[in-house]
């Protein structure tokens, strides 16, 4: 399950885990205009983990979703 909420300066996905347990804690994605960060509670350190992703690392990683084992760069595409 999963929620999406538009706020003012960010749109906030937040991912439930709903399978059988052990349940992971609920992921937070917040997509800024710069940047989209990842955040979970840690229960072992009784603390909120966070990622920060520029904008080219979420693209590069959306696109390595879909490739298989390998080292790739992504060219930018000229507009004409």
């Amino acid at each position: 399950m999963f929620s999406i909420e538009h706020e003012f300066d960010a749109t906030v996905v937040t991912l439930v885990d709903e399978g059988p347990a052990p349940l992971q804690e609920d992921v937070i994605i917040s997509s800024f205009e710069e940047c989209v960060t990842v955040e979970q509670f840690d229960a072992r350190t009784d603390s909120t983990q966070k990622v920060t992703l520029s904008m080219v690392q979420l693209r590069d990683l959306m696109a390595a979703l879909d490739l298989p084992e390998g080292v790739y760069a992504l060219r930018e595409e000229s507009a004409e």
